[in-house]
C-alpha cells in the first residue's frame, strides 16, 4: 500500500462515483424509453401495464437514491 494513496478508498469512490454517476441517469432513461413505447399502434393492454410498471419501477429508485443522499446530507454524512 502506498503512504500517498488509498487504493481501498479510491476504488469505493469510483464504483460508488460510476454506479450513481451513469448508473441513476441510464436508469431514467430507461424509465423514459418504457413509458414512451416503441411507436407501434396496436400495443396490447397488457404490454402497456408491464412498460408503466418498469418504468415506475426505474423512476422509483431513482427518486429513493436522490431521498437517500438528501438524508444523509442533511444529518451529517460525510
Amino acid at each position: 500500500m502506498s503512504t500517498y494513496v488509498e487504493w481501498d478508498a479510491l476504488a469505493n469512490i469510483v464504483i460508488v462515483g460510476l454506479l450513481v454517476g451513469a448508473g441513476l441517469p441510464a436508469l431514467f432513461a430507461l424509465g423514459v424509453r418504457a413509458l414512451a413505447g416503441d411507436g407501434a399502434k396496436d400495443e396490447s393492454g397488457q404490454i402497456r401495464k408491464i412498460r408503466v410498471a418498469a418504468a415506475v419501477a426505474c423512476f422509483t429508485v431513482v427518486v429513493g437514491a436522490i431521498i437517500t443522499a438528501i438524508v444523509y446530507i442533511a444529518a451529517g454524512g460525510h
